[in-house]
């Protein structure tokens, strides 16, 4: 067939849902070799890769400004910007929240660090970096308004689990917003392990209990995917 399962008493060790997961040895040479519900996690991207998350670019090609519009933030809302890299969608946001705040959440000290220079840089007082871990990314608990992730689920290791803290730290009535390229699309020239489909995303997001709300195409070449924690 072509994968093993992991190991069970490995798996343990590394993270109490593990079983989910299989490894294979046949794999993309992008991605992890391992597997969550058939979909290979791809390698992260890091903190060298900071440069690339700052291209001058990158407005045109994504429209990340198209996508802070569209999610129509209140000023006094609580978002957390799950991979937030250098704070390039925080810093877009933070205007917005006159009352509220961001939350930068991301595994990597060397990006954290470049969000401080920024902040004091900028005299940004609303942006408060978070050190994640794999299977973690250490919200308050129902302290957050939206979640936030572009282009960075597909690279969680522990997808299931950072799913569940992120639904913990998420109020009742919260709201997940992914923004990932169109998997579907085999014309979007990026490698297939750092794309989606939506059918994907959806089966991904039902299993951490959270319900699909609207997909919206306004994008060149990415899906925003819009869920929410149920009230009760």
């Amino acid at each position: 067939m072509g994968y093993l399962l992991l190991n069970p008493a490995m798996a343990s060790a590394a993270s109490p849902s593990s079983t989910v997961y299989e490894q294979r040895r046949i794999h993309s040479p992008d991605g992890l070799g391992k597997f969550y519900m058939d979909r290979e996690i791809a390698k992260v991207m890091g903190h060298t890769g900071a440069f690339w998350l700052e291209r001058p670019s990158r407005e045109t090609e994504e429209q990340p400004s198209k996508v802070v519009s569209i999610l129509n933030f209140k000023p006094d809302d609580v978002v957390a910007d799950i991979g937030a890299g250098t704070g390039y969608m925080s810093f877009r946001i933070s205007p917005l929240l006159t009352k509220g705040k961001v939350l930068a959440v991301d595994l990597q000290p060397e990006m954290l660090d470049i969000i401080e220079f920024l902040k004091k840089e900028n005299n940004i007082t609303n942006v408060e970096p978070i050190l994640a871990t794999l299977t973690n990314p250490n919200l308050p608990p129902e302290s957050v308004d939206l979640a936030l992730m572009v282009d960075a689920y597909h690279e969680f290791e522990y997808p299931q689990e950072t799913m569940e803290g992120i639904v913990r730290g998420l109020k009742p009535g919260g709201r997940v917003v992914l923004v990932e390229y169109r998997g579907e699309n085999p014309f979007i020239m990026i490698k297939p392990v750092h794309k989606m489909t939506q059918r994907q995303v959806r089966k991904e997001m039902q299993a951490v209990g959270l319900v699909w709300r609207e997909t919206k195409n306004l994008l060149p070449q990415q899906h925003l995917i819009v869920f929410e924690k149920p009230q009760a």
